[in-house]
């Protein structure tokens, strides 16, 4: 299995002749403000025979790319509940899925598992399975306590994708929590260890950092490479970077 790193939470994933994506994205919407990390056309990284989705927050689900560089009838899966939502976008294949439920695109194995949405909308993590090799994307994840059973049921993993970002977000006529709505870099790390990862590769950070509205947490790296350790080999990647597993 050949994987490329695409911008922010984005992989590429490719087996034989089949290739996946999970959670592309090109068009940044303005109210994330000025990003830190250069974005590239999605055909930058190769056509694709289905789009996952982990869920349909606009730095995750960008279907207007989908739609010019796969064309509307690609198929593009997301969490059930988020269906009807999905196929106002104008795309004109959109599959639900729901936890435990696997299916098949070609040579690939994809089970929909648990992930928790720090905002309470519909998430899904990402398991996916190809010549004997299986990893793991989990979106923008909580902790929760779900791990364990990922684990006993999907693990042990090549590699783990966790967010790390640890962003707080502000919300105008919300009461503000000051609580993180995805991943530490300490709880990727942990997450990782539960999942019985043979890697960990951070996702979901340095792009987009817009105080007081979406504010990342410091040190990422640092704190990654401290907290991993002696626990989990971490691998950094870079946009367009190939990792073969």
């Amino acid at each position: 299995m050949i994987i490329q790193r695409m911008p922010w939470a984005g992989i590429h994933l490719k087996y034989e002749e089949v290739s996946l994506v999970i959670d592309p994205l090109f068009e940044v919407h303005p109210k994330y403000g000025s990003i830190h990390e250069s974005v590239y056309p999605l055909s930058d990284f190769g056509s694709v025979d289905a789009v996952l989705v982990t869920h349909l927050h606009a730095d995750h689900f960008d279907p207007r790319s989908i739609s010019t560089f796969y064309g509307q009838e690609i198929p593009v899966y997301v969490p059930e509940e988020a269906v009807p939502l999905a196929r106002e976008s104008g795309l004109k294949n959109v599959i639900g899925v729901t936890v435990g439920a696997a299916f098949h695109i070609g040579s690939f194995a994809v089970t929909p598992t648990y992930s928790i949405d720090g905002n309470g909308d519909p998430q899904v993590a990402w398991a996916v399975e190809a010549g004997g090799k299986k990893i793991i994307h989990c979106g923008d994840t909580l902790w929760h306590g779900y791990w364990w059973k990922i684990a006993e049921k999907h693990g042990p993993f090549d590699v783990a994708f966790l967010p790390v970002n640890a962003a707080v977000i502000r919300f105008p006529n919300r009461i503000h929590s000051g609580q993180p709505i995805c991943l530490t870099p300490e709880q990727a790390v942990s997450a990782a260890k539960v999942l019985q990862a043979k890697k960990l590769v951070p996702i979901h950070f340095r792009m987009i950092h817009s105080p007081p509205f979406y504010q990342e947490t410091s040190d990422i790296v640092a704190r990654l490479e401290q907290s991993a350790k002696g626990v989990v080999p971490l691998h950094i990647l870079d946009s367009k970077d190939n990792l073969t597993i």
